[in-house]
């Protein structure tokens, strides 16, 4: 039997992941930029993707509409290079593909086309191979199963999923993993969960810590321990168009997200140490 061949370490250094839930206001586009900016504190080179036609992350980073000359409307749609549409942000080691309205279209103006699920993967695929360096690229969805999010999803190694610690939490969910089959069964068959981030977490409220059991007993040791608390720092942050954590960073949303970057790094290398082994 032929020697079983070691991954190649430079093919596991890019790891892509879709922020994803399709039940909306549930810390989803608060997670993606807060969690980009911690990973950037922590040394990492940080591309987020918004493929949300809101365009929130792109606000929430402080790049006004004016200033989304060009967007992911044109890598899906135009088949540019990301290169083409990738901004810097305020945050050192984080930069941005912005998005718009014009995406609300997408699903008419692609009807046709052939592979239209892929358009975001090869224009990945692109960015791998130029050299760029960032070690995630984060996808910030829409709040909805559409096209959108099926290219994100077929464009990622794994989903990670903020659930906001409320009674209609897990029917949210539940729709999200049939997504997530579907996609690994027709389109991606590597796409896996990263992990479930608790968010909105008050522990004042009983039903939040029930929530988070409910959670944990059926995903184990996918919930990442770290909880992200209800936080108004974190809500106003957006408004001024910064992370939470150069808002205010020793608010507990911004601590909380810190500790999150800490558990996907750590949980990344062991996935790479396991991947190399």
């Amino acid at each position: 039997m032929a020697e079983k061949s070691k991954p190649d370490p430079s093919k596991l250094s890019l790891r892509v992941l879709a922020v994803a839930n399709q039940k909306g206001g549930v810390g989803k586009t608060t997670t993606a930029i807060n969690l980009a900016t911690a990973l950037a504190a922590l040394g990492e080179k940080v591309l987020i993707i918004d493929v949300d036609p809101q365009g929130n992350a792109s606000t929430g980073l402080g790049v006004p509409k004016a200033q989304r000359t060009t967007t992911v409307y044109d890598v899906i749609v135009g088949e540019r290079p990301l290169a083409q549409a990738t901004v810097n942000t305020a945050v050192p080691g984080l930069d941005l593909v912005p998005a718009d309205a014009d995406l609300s279209g997408i699903e008419l103006e692609l009807a046709q086309a052939e592979r239209r699920s892929f358009r975001l993967r090869n224009a990945i695929a692109g960015l791998k191979d130029s050299g760029a360096g960032y070690s995630y690229v984060l996808i910030d969805c829409p709040p909805s199963l559409n096209l959108l999010t099926v290219n994100a999803m077929a464009a990622s190694d794994a989903v990670l999923v903020p659930l906001q610690c409320e009674f209609f939490a897990l029917e949210g969910l539940s729709q999200l993993m049939r997504t997530v089959e579907l996609v690994r069964g027709n389109l991606n068959p590597r796409l896996e969960i990263q992990g479930v981030v608790l968010t909105m977490y008050d522990r004042r409220n009983s039903l939040s810590d029930q929530v988070a059991a409910d959670v944990r007993a059926h995903f184990g040791e996918k919930v990442y321990e770290t909880m992200i608390p209800r936080n108004v720092r974190v809500s106003e942050a957006p408004s001024f168009g910064k992370p939470a954590l150069i808002y205010d960073l020793k608010c507990a949303g911004s601590q909380a997200y810190i500790k999150l970057a800490r558990e996907v790094v750590s949980r990344e290398k062991a996935r790479r140490a396991a991947a190399a082994a």
